[in-house]
């Protein structure tokens, strides 16, 4: 591995101070992705910034506007936690899948969104639940939605000296759920060759969808909504024929390439199974019978 500096700042004003040194500056979350990235010589680093010891970056608690998961806390204290799993299935789903368990002691939420992998387990059902993005930098702090942030292929919006400081992901509704599955080729510790995270809000009296979010992942260049199938769901009473149709409009929203994991059309056929199967999944984790 090519050296590096190392620093592991206590405070984010050191951190941002520190983000804007000379030369090539990475921080990280975990490193779980980082580290291999240095080894192989996919990145290149001057300085590494740690921010596991930031506070800020630690969070993880329930505010007035949301659930704050700090950039740096854990995928095993994101999946273990008892509000995680009560009002945000799906992320409980997917930060379970994270590599081994091992990895997600160590890596973090945070780092697997800023990594920005189109095959990213956590992102989208952080984009099901609208996340917003708080970013910190030298010109102070700023907020967007999660949806805005990946630009490419390994790339966000993060300008030269910000940090992703939490994500914000506002308290879903009663009668709501999400749900996350993905296809690996292997039992476990895998890339995902497609992945959906599904969010559905009902009305239990009429069987009505008040709100759909559908997110893709590994089926585009960036973590993808399926706007199309959202549509075909909103506003109407939910059956399997409707949730069968909506599966077929999430394809659509899907640009798979062809690589050694997966042709395009079978990517695409996963996309409609793996919808279809995990909105029966937030109708059971709702309590609605079809």
């Amino acid at each position: 591995m090519p050296s590096f500096d190392y620093a592991a700042p206590t405070s984010l004003a050191e951190a941002v101070k520190l983000m804007g040194s000379s030369g090539t500056v990475r921080a990280f979350a975990g490193g779980t992705d980082l580290i291999d990235q240095l080894k192989t010589n996919r990145r290149n680093a001057d300085l590494v910034i740690d921010l596991k010891r930031i506070p800020e970056l630690q969070k993880l608690e329930m505010g007035s506007d949301g659930l704050h998961i700090g950039a740096a806390r854990s995928c095993s204290d994101v999946h273990h936690d008892a509000t995680v799993n009560r009002l945000y299935g799906g992320l409980a789903d997917a930060t379970g899948l994270v590599g081994s368990v091992q990895i997600q002691n160590r890596a973090a939420v945070g780092g697997n969104v800023c990594n920005a992998a189109p095959s990213g387990d956590t992102t989208p059902n952080l984009l099901t639940h609208e996340a917003v993005a708080v970013i910190t930098g030298p010109s102070g702090t700023r907020k967007i939605e999660l949806a805005d942030f990946f630009v490419g292929p390994g790339q966000t919006v993060l300008q030269s000296g910000e940090i992703l400081q939490e994500l914000i992901l506002p308290k879903p509704p009663e009668s709501s759920a999400s749900a996350y599955l993905r296809f690996i080729p292997r039992n476990e510790m895998d890339i995902a060759v497609a992945g959906v995270s599904s969010f559905i809000h009902v009305d239990p009296a009429t069987k009505t969808v008040r709100k759909a979010r559908i997110a893709l992942a590994s089926v585009a260049p960036t973590p993808v909504r399926a706007r199309g199938a959202e549509s075909v769901l909103e506003g109407k009473v939910i059956t399997e024929a409707l949730i069968a149709s909506a599966g077929d409009a999430a394809v659509e929203s899907a640009t798979p390439i062809t690589d050694v994991r997966g042709s395009a059309e079978y990517r695409r056929e996963l996309v409609r199974v793996l919808t279809r199967r995990t909105l029966s999944i937030c109708l059971e984790r709702i309590g609605i019978s079809l």
